[in-house]
C-alpha cells in the first residue's frame, strides 16, 4: 500500500516562505514522476510543479515559476516544495502526487497516488 504523507503547511505572511515535504512509503520510486498540486476553495485542483524521479527534470506552472522549487531525496523517498515570495493567492490545500511510470504530467487523473493535503494560508 503506497502512502504519501505531506507536512510543512501553515500560516505565513505575504513575502514569506514555507517548505512542504512529501514522504512516500510502501514503494521505492525509481521511475515515473512526482507532482505538487493545489486546490483553492471552490476551484479545481491545479498542477503547480513536477519532477521526474529518475534524472530530476522539473516543470513548473507559470504561476509559481521563479518562486517555487521542487526537489527530491531519492535515498529518503521524499520530495519537497520550497515556496518563496508567497502571495495571498497561493492560499490553498496543497497535495503531493505520484505517478509510477512515464513523465511529468499536469493532469490530475494521470497520477496514481495522492497525499491527504496540507493547508497553506498566506496572509496579506
Amino acid at each position: 500500500q503506497v502512502q504519501l504523507l505531506e507536512s510543512g503547511g501553515g500560516l505565513v505572511q505575504a513575502g514569506g516562505s514555507l517548505r512542504l515535504s512529501c514522504a512516500a512509503s510502501g514503494r521505492t520510486f525509481s521511475s515515473g514522476a512526482m507532482g505538487w498540486f493545489r486546490q483553492a476553495p471552490g476551484k479545481e485542483r491545479k498542477f503547480i510543479a513536477g519532477i521526474k524521479w529518475s534524472g530530476g527534470q522539473t516543470y513548473y506552472a507559470d504561476s509559481v515559476k521563479g518562486r517555487f522549487t521542487i526537489s527530491r531525496d531519492n535515498a529518503k523517498n521524499t520530495f519537497f516544495l520550497q515556496m518563496n515570495s508567497l502571495k495571498p493567492e497561493d492560499t490553498a490545500v496543497y497535495y503531493c502526487a505520484a505517478r509510477i511510470s512515464l513523465g511529468i504530467s499536469t493532469i490530475v487523473h494521470d497520477y496514481d497516488y495522492w497525499g491527504q493535503g496540507t493547508q497553506v494560508t498566506v496572509s496579506s
